[in-house]
C-alpha cells in the first residue's frame, strides 16, 4: 500500500500575508535570518501582526546552511519566549533552522502543541510543504538531514512580494534547485502517480519561467510561477525522495560551502549520465535502464522530443547545461575559483562516504558504488 498527504495548508497568490491577521494563535515567535530582520521585508510580516493585536518576538539569528551553535540559540530563544506559533521567513536556512529549533525545543519542554508557519522568500527549497530539514556539524563538516512528520509546517505562505528583490544569482541557484527537486522525485524508486504529476508541473513551469525570472527580477508573473513551482516540486519529493545529486551536493555545501542550488545544477548533468547509462559517446541499444523512459518524459515536457531516447536523454543534459550557461552557473568546480586542486581531490574519498551514507541515496534509480560516486566527483572538476 502507499500513501500520499498533503499535511500543510498552502495559502498563495495575492495579498496572501493578510493570513497572518487571522492566524488563531497570540504569541509568535518571528525566525529569519539577519538580512530579512534588518530590511523593509520584515514590515511585511509584522505589521499584519500588529494590525490583529498579536504579540510577536524575533530571533534572527539564522545563517547558511544551519549549524548546530545557532540551532542550539533558537532553541534557548524559543523555551524562554515560550510562542504558540513559530513563523518562519526566509530562504532554505531559515525553514530548516525554524523546524529544527521547534523539534528540538518540544523535545525539551513538551508543553503543547506549537504551530509552524512557513513563508519562503526564494523560490527554490520547497521546505515549507516538506517533513525534511538540514543541519550542519561545522566542526565534522557534515550535514545531517533529519526527517519527521512532526518536522512538517502546518502552514505555508506563498506570496511573491517576498522574492521581488531576489537577485540574479540566487534566482538562478534556487529555480535549478527546484528543477532538481522535481527531475530526481520523478526518477525516484519511490515516485507515484501523485507525485510525478506534480513533478511534472513544476519542470513545465521551469520550462517557461525561470529565464524570465533571471531576466527579469520584476516579472512577477514569472517570479509566482516560480514561487509555486518550487512548493509543487516540494511536495513531490517529500513523498517521493530525492537521490544522488542531493546525496553529493550536500557534501559540496558541507566542505566547500558552495550553494546548495548551484552545486545540484553542477552536478545534475552528470547524475542524469550516470543514472541513464547514456553519454555523448553512446548509440541506441536494445535495452535501456528503467529511468531513461522517464528521463525521456520529462524532455517531452520540456518539448526537447527527439530521435531516438538517446538523443532524446542528451537533449535533457543539454538543455540543463544551456540553463547553467545562461543563468551564469558554472559547470565545474575549477570555474568556481573558490577551491584548490589540491583541497577538492583530497576531499573526494571522504565526500564518497559520506554522500552514501546520505539518506537522499535510498532512492536513486541506479545503485551507486563508492567509485562511481568518486569518479562523478573527479569528472565536475574540470572538462
Amino acid at each position: 500500500m502507499q500513501t500520499f498527504e498533503m499535511k500543510t495548508v498552502i495559502h498563495f497568490g495575492s495579498n496572501s500575508l493578510d493570513r497572518l491577521k487571522t492566524i488563531p494563535y497570540q504569541r509568535i515567535l518571528i525566525i529569519t535570518d539577519p538580512f530579512v530582520a534588518q530590511s523593509e521585508m520584515i514590515r511585511l510580516i509584522t505589521e499584519p501582526l500588529k494590525s490583529a493585536g498579536k504579540e510577536y518576538d524575533i530571533f534572527s539569528d539564522v545563517v547558511p546552511d544551519a549549524p548546530l551553535d545557532k540551532i542550539a540559540a533558537g532553541v534557548r530563544k524559543f523555551l524562554e519566549y515560550m510562542p504558540e506559533a513559530v513563523v518562519a521567513v526566509g530562504g532554505g536556512s531559515a525553514m530548516d533552522s525554524s523546524k529544527a529549533i521547534r523539534e528540538f525545543a518540544l523535545k525539551i519542554n513538551p508543553y503543547g502543541h506549537v504551530a509552524l508557519i512557513a513563508i519562503p522568500t526564494t523560490s527554490g527549497t520547497g521546505s515549507e510543504v516538506t517533513s525534511f530539514a538540514v543541519i550542519n556539524d561545522t566542526n565534522a563538516h557534515i550535514k545531517y538531514p533529519l526527517v519527521s512528520d512532526s518536522l512538517t509546517a502546518e502552514e505555508a505562505i506563498l506570496d511573491a512580494e517576498l522574492v521581488r528583490s531576489v537577485p540574479p544569482s540566487v534566482t538562478a541557484d534556487t529555480g535549478m534547485d527546484v528543477f532538481t527537486h522535481a527531475l530526481e522525485s520523478y526518477v525516484s524508486t519511490a515516485h507515484n502517480e501523485f507525485s510525478a504529476a506534480l513533478a511534472e508541473k513544476a519542470i513545465e513551469i521551469c520550462g517557461v519561467f525561470l529565464l524570465r525570472a533571471y531576466l527579469d527580477g520584476n516579472d512577477m508573473h514569472a517570479r509566482q510561477k516560480m514561487h509555486v513551482a518550487s512548493c509543487l516540486a516540494g511536495l513531490s519529493f517529500n513523498t517521493a525522495g530525492l537521490g544522488i545529486t542531493h546525496s553529493m551536493a550536500h557534501q559540496l555545501g558541507a566542505v566547500f560551502h558552495i550553494p546548495h542550488g548551484r552545486a545540484n545544477a553542477m552536478l545534475l548533468p552528470h547524475i542524469v549520465e550516470y543514472n541513464s547509462g547514456i553519454n555523448k559517446h553512446s548509440r541506441s541499444q536494445t535495452e535501456y535502464h528503467p529511468s531513461v523512459k522517464r528521463y525521456a518524459n520529462i524532455a517531452h515536457v520540456l518539448g526537447l522530443s527527439n530521435y531516438n531516447k538517446v538523443m532524446t536523454v542528451r537533449s535533457l543534459v543539454n538543455w540543463i547545461q544551456f540553463m547553467q550557461k545562461e543563468m551564469n552557473i558554472p559547470l565545474t568546480i575549477q570555474e568556481l575559483g573558490t577551491v584548490t586542486p589540491d583541497a577538492y581531490f583530497a576531499a573526494i574519498d571522504r565526500m564518497a562516504d559520506a554522500a552514501l551514507a546520505d539518506t537522499c541515496t535510498v532512492n536513486n534509480p541506479r545503485v551507486p558504488t563508492k567509485e562511481d560516486i568518486m569518479n562523478i566527483y573527479k569528472k565536475l572538476w574540470s572538462f
